[in-house]
């Protein structure tokens, strides 16, 4: 095996980066200063934690610039589109250090005569980070600033695809004056994380990627009575009822599943629509998909980039194919797009019709710019559609009916759920699957919940 990790970049096949691998011995003066910088941040105040982030977020902020076109080298993001991903990072960040005293804070239980009570939301220790490479700021910005304004200590371990970006966080925490070993990033191999995981001096573990991942995460936790936060696949729907704004939803759900070449976690991969706006319906989304522009990501006027890598795409080449030999019809030509290519990661966006849940594009994640559209005549059939996967991260409805949203809404089996909305995380909200999906949950106050234990004090006052 080798102890260098290759970054093969989407955009033109070159080697862009290499970084060794980290020695176990490495790894293990990693965990040994992290447990003894945690010691002390512990008993930092909270203002002073969120002082730290805060500059963190400033400093990350300020090399925007290199950031977005490093993502596009790194990840294939257009550079149209990588400052998104910066603004992201600073809205939640912020809001999760503006959180963070109400969410700590104690917990009164109420007087009792002669005792004093409270609750106290203790840091767990040290949390292991592990973030994908999809959205590689967002996925991780979401546990590294809660857990450190927790009073835990974090070790950030990235995506192969992406290392560049743990190094990003790594600097930023530099120059905001962060103690010795409180953040720290490996570069580690599969067998290397699993052997830090299944370490007494890990005490949580965030994981974000796919299910065989997410098994691998567990497995490797199993000695161990730890927490652990798996956000892991999805085949996120969305269905147009009959009086939906269609113009509004056409132009919402398409960018919902093209954005990122379709690599978004909670990307609409499956749509349900009303036969009362069908044809409509789908003759806008063809329309509005033509328009978009396959190409380097680093030229400004490239509206969807390569996939992270010819795999990838190869992969969703071959769902397509399967759906199309199952009676499905394709509506996009490829010709159109004239990047698009077998055996490179540049792959067109494509819309299917006539598919059903025989087929792998409707039933299995496809990560990839492609979307399936089914005719439903009623609520209740495209919730049973809907509801039917094993995956459950977020679903969309389009309508302009909030109580027959709500409705609907009761019923789906997500941890999301939104109404004329899709494709975004709201850093107040929950951010939490169902099934294979995932467990655990970051962002919002609950995240806290899930990067602390309850200690409760009971403290007798009285004794004559």
């Amino acid at each position: 095996m080798s102890d260098t990790l290759k970054v093969v970049s989407p955009v033109d096949g070159s080697i862009y980066a290499e970084r060794t691998l980290a020695t176990w011995r490495e790894v293990d003066g990693a965990l040994s200063e992290a447990k003894q910088a945690q010691a002390a941040w512990k008993r930092v105040p909270l203002h002073e934690r969120a002082a730290l982030c805060l500059r963190f977020v400033e400093a990350f902020v300020s090399m925007k610039d290199e950031i977005v076109p490093e993502l596009a080298w790194q990840m294939g993001r257009p550079v149209a589109f990588g400052a998104g991903e910066v603004r992201g990072f600073e809205e939640r960040a912020r809001y999760m250090v503006a959180i963070a005293p109400e969410a700590l804070a104690d917990i009164d239980v109420g007087p009792k005569e002669g005792f004093n009570r409270w609750l106290r939301r203790e840091p767990l220790g040290v949390v292991l980070a592990i973030a994908a490479w999809n959205y590689p700021y967002l996925i991780s910005v979401n546990c590294v600033v809660p857990a450190l304004m927790a009073g835990n200590a974090v070790i950030l371990k990235h995506s192969g695809q992406t290392p560049l970006c743990a190094e990003r966080f790594q600097r930023a925490f530099e120059m905001a004056g962060a103690p010795d070993g409180l953040f720290q990033i490996l570069h580690m191999s599969h067998e290397t994380t699993e052997r830090a995981i299944g370490d007494s001096r890990v005490d949580y573990v965030a994981f974000t990627g796919s299910v065989a991942g997410g098994h691998a995460v567990v497995k490797a936790a199993s000695g161990r009575f730890i927490g652990i936060g798996l956000e892991l696949g999805g085949k996120d729907p969305a269905y147009v009822r009959p009086d939906a704004n269609l113009p509004f939803a056409i132009e919402n759900i398409v960018d919902g599943a093209f954005f990122n070449s379709g690599q978004s976690c909670c990307g609409k991969e499956r749509l349900y629509v009303h036969a009362d706006v069908y044809d409509e319906f789908v003759d806008g989304f063809v329309e509005l998909t033509k328009k978009y522009r396959l190409g380097n990501p680093l030229d400004p006027e490239t509206t969807i980039g390569p996939m992270v890598r010819t795999s990838a795409a190869s992969f969703v080449r071959g769902q397509i194919e399967s759906a199309v030999r199952g009676g499905a019809r394709a509506l996009i030509d490829e010709k159109l797009f004239p990047a698009s290519k077998p055996g490179t990661p540049y792959l067109a966006p494509q819309v299917l019709v006539d598919v059903n849940h025989q087929m792998d594009v409707m039933r299995e994640e496809t990560f990839g710019p492609v979307i399936g559209i089914m005719k439903v005549g009623s609520d209740e059939e495209a919730v049973g559609l809907m509801n039917d996967s094993p995956y459950g991260l977020t679903a969309s409805v389009w309508t302009e009916d909030e109580d027959a949203a709500i409705v609907i809404g009761d019923s789906i089996e997500t941890g999301t759920f939104f109404m004329n909305r899709c494709d975004y995380l709201d850093p107040a909200l929950a951010w939490t699957g169902v099934k294979d999906t995932g467990r655990g949950c970051t962002l919002s106050r609950i995240g806290y919940e899930y990067l602390t234990r309850p200690k409760s004090y009971h403290l007798r006052t009285k004794t004559k």
